[in-house]
This record gives structure tokens, C-alpha cells and sequence, in this order.
């Protein structure tokens, strides 16, 4: 068995399972009164989920995953999406490893489905990416069953990649019928003040509850936002709407790194959950 190590234990979250495990209880008891667990009942199809250090975008994330700890649904895969930030490797890949490894243990890479997919493999495209596994212990810890990932990262973040990416996914499960979960990693806009941050991300953020791709990529190119995961999130998209004949999208909370370090220039954060 091939395992990848982790790249960022001990950077964007405690290297230690005891660091992991304290801290997002932390996170938790802060955001639970304000999680909308009634959320929990819907027919879960993935969700946009930040990737910064769980100090700054944990407050975020938190919400998508515990809604998935109280929801009755079992997921076989997860398929994690995320942008290419390091330039390695093509324009989307899976990864080539057997195991992704983080101190809370191992967790398997389904490639029955990697295979039904017929993406390209590469380690390089995820040897150094942060933004794929950030999203492993959380899913750890919320999740009390085994489950396998597809790590798949985005180099190449256009319309017509991210119609590709949905088609893979929805043709190899038409096949495999597996229960999947579809993670989109995405930070938003990057280095800005809260007031400019806020006014930008809310376009971004209207067009992606209008559920309409080509949107959000227009505003996004309108507005110059440095949203680094809009390729994973116009694939979640357009896979919610091949498969789902009535896709819902919520936002569960905004907010940005200034709760964390005050400051004049801040990354902001969303989580969204789609479901049916």
C-alpha cells in the first residue's frame, strides 16, 4: 500500500490527534448554537467547504461537517475537489497513492471509482496541496464510519474542466452507484479589507445560490475576486444539476480571518451546502 503522508499536519491543523481533536472542540462549541442541524434531514449532494488553517476557516467549516455527523445518510466515497495552488501536474488529476495518511490514521482512495472516472493520476498534483487535505481529519472526526476518498485537484478552473469533472463523476457512478459525497474546497477573496471582501463575495456568493456556473465564473472574471476554488465549485454545481432535478444551495455561514488576527487585510471564508 502507497500512502501519502501529510504535507500540513502541524500547520493548518495540530500534528497530534490530541492538537486535532481539542481544537476542533473548540471551533464546536463556539459555532454549535448557530448550526442549522435541521439541515441534517435534507438529501445530502456535497457542500463548499474552506481550506485555510482550521484557526481562521474552522468557524466555517465546522458547519458542513457536523451537519454530515447528524445526518442519516452514509457516504461509501467522498470526492474531494480542490484548486491546484503549486502548478504541479495536469489540468486535473487524481492522486496515484493507495492511502492518504493523517495523525488520526489512514483513509483509503476508492480506485474502483478513480478508474470509472478515467482521470489521469498524479502525485505531484497533491504531494505539497494543502487544500484537499485539510479536508481528511475533519471528515475523520465528524464521520463514525469507514469511508473511502477521491482527492481530485484542479489546475485548469474554466467552464468547460469543470463540466468534464461533473460528467466523469455522474458517468462513473451511473455505473458504480455508489453514495457520494462531492466536497468543493474554496477559499474567497484573499488579502482584501472586510468591507471590500464582503461587497465582492457577495456577488460571488448570489451567483452561486442561483445555481448558475456560467455565473459565477462571469462575476468572478467581472469582479477580478481571488476565490482560489471556483473550479471545484462550478464542478459541484454542475454535478448537482446532472444528477438532481431540483439542486438546492445554502449558505451555512460567511466570515473571514479577521475573528482570528484583526486586520485591515483578511481572506474570507464560506461553507454552502447542496442538497435535494
Amino acid at each position: 500500500m502507497k500512502t501519502r503522508e501529510p504535507a500540513v499536519a502541524g500547520s493548518f491543523y495540530p500534528g497530534t490527534r490530541d492538537g486535532i481533536e481539542q481544537l476542533i472542540r473548540t471551533i464546536y462549541k463556539k459555532e454549535s448554537p448557530d448550526i442549522n442541524i435541521s439541515l441534517a434531514q435534507k438529501n445530502i449532494i456535497g457542500a463548499i467547504v474552506p481550506h485555510a488553517g482550521y484557526i481562521y476557516s474552522g468557524y466555517e467549516a465546522i458547519h458542513v461537517f457536523e451537519i454530515l455527523h447528524l445526518a442519516e445518510q452514509i457516504f461509501d466515497t467522498v470526492i474531494i475537489i480542490n484548486p491546484n495552488h503549486h502548478g504541479y501536474g495536469p489540468a486535473m488529476a487524481a492522486d496515484e497513492y493507495d492511502q492518504w495518511k493523517t495523525p488520526l490514521g489512514v483513509v483509503p482512495i476508492d480506485h474502483e471509482m478513480v478508474n470509472a472516472m478515467e482521470i489521469t493520476k498524479s502525485a505531484d498534483s497533491h504531494r505539497f496541496e494543502h487544500s484537499g487535505e485539510v479536508m481528511i481529519p475533519l471528515l475523520q472526526v465528524f464521520l463514525n464510519y469507514d469511508f473511502e476518498i477521491v482527492p481530485v485537484s484542479m489546475l485548469r478552473q474554466d467552464p468547460e474542466h469543470a463540466v468534464q469533472l461533473a460528467e466523469k463523476i455522474t458517468r462513473a457512478n451511473q455505473v458504480l452507484k455508489k453514495r457520494i459525497l462531492v466536497l468543493a474546497s474554496s477559499d474567497f477573496s484573499h488579502f482584501v479589507s472586510p468591507e471590500a471582501g464582503a461587497r465582492t463575495d457577495k456577488i460571488i456568493m448570489d451567483a452561486i445560490l442561483s445555481m448558475n456556473g456560467q455565473s459565477v465564473y462571469h462575476e468572478i472574471k467581472k469582479t477580478r475576486a481571488s476565490v482560489c476554488g471556483y473550479g471545484p465549485i462550478m464542478t459541484l454545481m454542475n454535478y448537482a444539476a446532472m444528477n438532481y432535478s431540483k439542486p438546492v444551495c445554502q449558505l451555512l455561514k460567511f466570515g473571514n480571518s479577521g475573528k482570528t488576527t484583526p486586520s485591515d487585510s483578511v481572506v474570507d471564508y464560506a461553507s454552502f451546502l447542496f442538497y435535494s
